[in-house]
């Protein structure tokens, strides 16, 4: 009957709290509505179970429900989804029946669920890696806190230990004082005894001086021995003792009291008539303070340690702090002792060498003076024993006039195309190259520009070659770069052999060239000479094997050689800046071994060799004498010439550069004031000179230096080229920025300047120029120095006009009336008065007329009036001469 009503009655359930309401017609309809705020509203399906009873089946169970319905209908909670009739029936025992709604998950929910299940994961082994990384944390905070417990016990146990050393040390030497003191205090007790006895016996029997006689009643006299004087009492020490110091003055008058040989260490007594005086050596005071001094002493020596004498090396300047880390002192203790002598300085100041010395000798410590050039001592090395040197490769420099033919000689030998790469089909840069002859020995060619402005670059591969071979064109002869070449050669000191090149042109004359030779000192052997002349062709690659074999035979007459089983020392041909390399020298090792790793110094620049290029383009491990090797890791840009030195240590390759740096900008420093001082004398004599100031920028130094040399041979005493600043790499924004500052113009030449500094100059009108080739740049510098130069005032003589008559008009002055003798004469013309053939006066002509008119020029034969700007003196038979001043440009 409940059954029946709970079907057939319509509910609405409540779900609880704020999920919503169910409503639907029939519970065992399977579905209902859940309704939700605003209106919204979700169909749940609802399926309605009996209670089972203990008994059995439950209760009102329908036939045909099966056990498995009957378990999910006993794990329904109880109260939820059931009407409030059937609760009520449960509660009087009747059928029990309880609906359960079961809810159906979107894929929204599940989803929600199933993030929220990660992040629990997540958040569980976020936990647990937590968990694990403070167990580490406090596992190593208690490892830590135990070796420090244990390092503290440690030090701990040797304190006490040490502690307890020094006290037993200190308890024995107590004790041996306290013997000691107590030996002497027996000592002095029985030294006071056997006076005290001396002194009482003294007493009781006096000498025979003391005895006096006495007369009896029938008168006769007998003598009679006077009492003695008590002994004093130990209270009447201190008068006893005041009596021996007022009795002291009368024994100094009489002389000195007779000593005796039981003294206690010069202490004596003194017995003289009714006194008795006691001196005595040191008091007990005294010799407990002696005892406590020497314990003093002996504790001292065994704490204390001797002080340190070090031996301090002293520079020409030092600073206060590095001297005081030198004498292992604190700063401020060097502070005081300068202070007080007078010296005011910090510890970040320097001093000179003396007053370190004294400094120095105040602590006492060992002085040992050096020089700043100390630091280059012992940098090259000893030098090489006779049996440490074995043969090395030759080193050929080739050299001769432009466009002679030296690097197509030198392609022709080495088989490579190297001209091909030239700007303007010239050389511009010192190249060194090596080439292997038939039997595999070496030979080391530096090829070196022809031009004129490379004579200093000549020089320095004239300097590390052992043989020049000099190309002369046999259709050109002797040039002045051929010139120039023989005299370096000659100041080098090396041999000469003569390659005439472009010997198969029609107009080729080998002849010619060895007569022209003989001007210089240069005798061919087939002259009688010993100059070796070889016959070549570069492009026909004729007389090549030749001049091999020459340049091979006079190797071995000079019997080259080096030892290679030392550090490497070589001279630096030619450096640059590579922009993806960096610093790039090409170095000719001339003794030693060169390899990766060394730390070098190479003039004023130090490095650690990063890698080494040879001549091929390969990368090498090490190089021997007389190889040629590009070096990189330098951390600056050496000077051609320079000399590269491998050092022991960074350390002492700092030092060393430091110095030369020091070195090289104090003399920079001299130079420029004494050239400022120069010049401005040089000025107020001769006015002031124009200066064209440029900043230079090069691919090498090499051509850095030879620009510099060509500007320096363009200057005159009225223009010249002023170098503001010459560095090795492209143009950036500080090199525009300089130019800006000091209007100067701006030289490129192989480089280029970045995208900031062509921004840079072309807002601020900054002038850039690029060239490629040497001459071309020189040439465009030497036009613009012609044109500041001021042009040349030039006389032209027009005419002259003799004065036949002078009149004196109102207003207007003095007239001269003249007649053209020769020439004409112009209106505004420069004249000269002429007076008995001196000249009086030189101005401007003022009028020029014929009749009443004003005219433009009179010539010769004509008679007309003039008169002259600002001047009357004019007599008749005067001469007026007229010209004209014409200003012509001058060229250098």
């Amino acid at each position: 009957m409940s059954d029946t009503k709970t079907q057939d009655r319509s509910a609405r359930i409540s779900l609880g709290g704020r999920s919503g309401t169910l409503e639907g017609r029939s519970a065992d309809g399977g579905v209902v509505r859940q309704s939700f705020s605003h209106g919204r509203s979700k169909a749940v399906a609802v399926e309605v179970k009996k209670q089972r009873r203990p008994g059995g089946k439950p209760a009102g169970a329908p036939a045909g429900r099966g056990p498995d319905e009957q378990a999910r209908g006993a794990q329904a909670p109880s109260g939820q989804g059931r009407p409030a009739s059937s609760r009520s029936d449960a509660g009087r025992g009747g059928p029990g029946r309880r609906p359960v709604v079961l809810k159906q998950l979107t894929d929204e929910e599940k989803q929600a669920r199933v993030r929220a299940l990660v992040d629990a994961r997540k958040a569980e082994e976020e936990g647990r890696k937590r968990a694990i990384e403070e167990a580490r944390i406090r596992a190593e905070e208690e490892a830590r806190r135990k070796t420090e417990e244990e390092a503290a016990a440690k030090r701990k146990a040797e304190e006490d230990a040490r502690r307890a050393s020094d006290e037993e040390a200190r308890r024995k030497a107590e004790e041996a004082a306290a013997r000691l003191l107590a030996k002497e205090e027996e000592e002095v007790r029985k030294r006071e005894e056997a006076e005290k006895a001396a002194t009482t016996q003294a007493a009781v029997e006096p000498p025979a001086e003391a005895r006096s006689t006495t007369v009896d009643d029938s008168g006769r006299t007998t003598p009679s021995a006077r009492p003695a004087r008590p002994a004093a009492r130990p209270a009447d020490d201190d008068s006893a003792r005041g009596k021996a110091r007022s009795k002291g003055a009368e024994d100094r008058t009489r002389g000195p009291a007779p000593k005796r040989e039981d003294a206690f260490r010069g202490g004596k007594i003194v017995l003289d008539g009714d006194d008795v005086a006691e001196r005595k050596g040191p008091s007990l005071a005294a010799m407990r303070r002696r005892i406590e001094r020497e314990r003093r002493q002996m504790a001292g020596s065994r704490g204390a340690q001797e002080p340190m004498v070090r031996e301090v090396v002293l520079p020409e300047t030092i600073v206060v702090s590095e001297l005081a880390n030198r004498m292992a002192v604190r700063g401020g203790e060097v502070v005081k002792r300068l202070m007080k002598m007078g010296v005011m300085a910090t510890v970040n100041q320097a001093i000179d060498a003396d007053t370190a010395e004294l400094i120095v000798e105040e602590f006492g410590h060992k002085v040992k003076r050096v020089a700043e050039s100390d630091v280059e001592i012992g940098l090259e090395g000893v030098d090489d024993r006779d049996d440490e040197l074995l043969p090395r490769a030759p080193v050929v420099t080739i050299m001769g006039h432009v466009d002679h033919g030296k690097t197509s000689l030198l392609d022709a030998l080495r088989n490579a195309d190297v001209a091909a790469h030239e700007a303007g089909g010239i050389t511009q840069h010192i190249g060194a190259y090596q080439v292997r002859l038939e039997d595999g020995r070496p030979v080391t060619f530096i090829d070196t520009p022809g031009h004129a402005a490379f004579s200093a670059m000549r020089a320095r591969g004239a300097q590390v070659t052992d043989i020049v071979v000099l190309v002369v064109a046999a259709n050109d002869g002797v040039m002045p770069q051929t010139i120039e070449a023989i005299r370096h050669a000659k100041a080098a000191e090396v041999p000469i052999i003569v390659a005439i090149n472009k010997i198969d042109l029609p107009e080729a004359d080998p002849e010619r060239v060895k007569s022209e030779l003989l001007g210089y000192e240069i005798v061919a052997e087939s002259f009688g000479g010993d100059v070796q002349t070889v016959e070549v062709s570069a492009t026909q690659k004729q007389g090549l094997a030749e001049l091999l074999e020459t340049i091979n035979l006079q190797a071995e007459i000079l019997e080259l050689t080096a030892n290679p089983n030392r550090p490497g020392q070589g001279t630096v041909v030619e450096a640059q800046l590579d922009r993806g390399r960096g610093v790039v020298a090409t170095v000719l090792v001339q003794r030693g071994t060169l390899r990766v790793g060394d730390v070098v110094v190479c003039g004023d620049r130090w490095g650690k060799v990063r890698a080494l290029i040879d001549y091929r383009g390969q990368q090498a491990k090490e190089a021997g004498p007389s190889e040629p090797v590009e070096v990189l890791g330098l951390d600056g840009v050496p000077e051609a010439g320079d000399q590269l030195v491998v050092v022991d240590s960074e350390k002492r390759a700092r030092e060393i550069t430091d110095y030369r740096l020091r070195k090289r900008r104090e003399t920079a420093a001299v130079a420029g004031a004494r050239g400022t001082l120069e010049e401005m004398f040089s000025q107020i004599a001769a006015g002031q000179a124009e200066t064209l100031a440029v900043v230079v920028k090069a691919d090498v130094h090499g051509s850095l230096e030879a620009i510099q040399a060509g500007f320096d041979k363009l200057g005159t005493d009225e223009v010249k080229v002023r170098v503001l600043h010459g560095g090795v790499g492209g143009i950036t924004e500080s090199d525009v920025t300089l130019a800006l500052a000091s209007k100067a113009l701006i030289i490129g030449f192989n480089v280029r300047a970045n995208a900031q500094a062509r921004e840079l100059a072309k807002r601020d009108g900054v002038e850039i120029r690029y060239y490629s080739i040497i001459y071309e740049l020189l040439d465009e510098v030497k036009g613009v120095l012609s044109g500041m130069l001021s042009p040349v005032a030039k006389e032209t003589i027009l005419g002259h006009a003799e004065i036949r008559e002078v009149f004196d008009i109102t207003k207007v002055g003095k007239v001269a009336g003249c007649r053209v003798v020769d020439g004409l004469v112009r209106r505004a013309a420069h004249v000269r008065l002429i007076r008995d053939d001196v000249v009086i006066h030189t101005g401007m002509l003022g009028t020029l007329r014929r009749f009443k008119d004003d005219v433009r020029e009179v010539k010769e034969g004509f008679e007309c009036g003039m008169a002259i700007e600002n001047y009357g003196d004019i007599r008749v038979g005067d001469v007026i001469e007229a010209y004209e001043v014409e200003e012509v440009a001058r060229t250098l």
